[in-house]
């Protein structure tokens, strides 16, 4: 099995855990805290409208608005479930299958996998992320909408959540596009250790008939569900300000 080299222990979403450990990015962990950090992303426009959604009056509340109910508590699950399934179930990060003719193919000594473009798979995960984006994107404001609803309080947590999401999605973008980028990294690394295992086994036969026989193709069949696992964790990720709006909605 091919050993991923030790980075430093990161505390934080499981995004972050899996790509410290799946990349060669060895970065120190900041010391600064979120409220620091956010800071320097919020232009002096976007420090202005939260300001003025915090301190200004809330929005009237209409009266005879629809109050929040089970239909929308079934509507945030199936979307996170629908999503969740479409990147477990994406054919590009399925797993090979060797048996038959294939597991044949392979004890005759042939690799039954083609040559592999990693730009297949940073074209499907930008194509997850988009999906991810239009479909997180429209439950939460949909959520803000009856949130706007409900009293004054929520109705301005509604305008600060609307005002964080167009100050921060540019950013949010831009980071998150970067994560194919840093697993390209890891699908090379994995490809050579098994080129590497795989030559070291053919030039000592005996060596290679003693030990456990290394499967051909067994790395990329690793590199579809580690990708897979970062893009479900991301998911988690994108999902906390839905989580965060479900919370409010549900108080009474």
């Amino acid at each position: 099995m091919v050993q991923v080299p030790q980075r430093t222990a990161f505390s934080g979403p499981a995004l972050i855990r899996l790509l410290a450990r799946l990349t060669d990015v060895d970065v120190p962990e900041s010391s600064q805290s979120l409220s620091d950090r956010l800071s320097q992303w919020l232009g002096w426009t976007d420090a202005i409208a939260l300001s003025s959604a915090l301190n200004n009056n809330p929005p009237a509340v209409a009266a005879g608005a629809r109050a929040f109910s089970d239909t929308e508590e079934r509507e945030c699950a199936r979307v996170r479930t629908s999503l969740a399934n479409a990147i477990v179930g994406d054919s590009v990060f399925a797993a090979a299958r060797r048996s038959g003719p294939a597991a044949q193919t392979l004890a005759q000594g042939a690799s039954m996998d083609a040559p592999v473009d990693y730009a297949v798979f940073r074209q499907r995960y930008l194509s997850m992320q988009q999906t991810m984006e239009t479909g997180i994107g429209n439950l939460r404001g949909r959520l803000r909408a009856l949130l706007a609803a409900r009293t004054p309080a929520m109705a301005r947590l509604a305008v600060v959540d609307a005002v964080m999401e167009r100050a921060l999605s540019e950013r949010e973008r831009s980071l998150l596009a970067a994560v194919p980028g840093l697993l390209a990294g890891h699908f090379e690394r994995l490809r050579q250790a098994e080129q590497r295992t795989l030559a070291e086994a053919s030039a000592d036969a005996m060596t290679a008939a003693a030990a456990t026989p290394a499967t051909p193709g067994a790395w990329l069949d690793q590199f579809r569900k580690d990708m897979q696992s970062v893009l479900l964790a991301e998911l988690d990720v994108r999902l906390q300000p839905v989580d965060g709006l479900l919370a409010a909605l549900r108080t009474r």
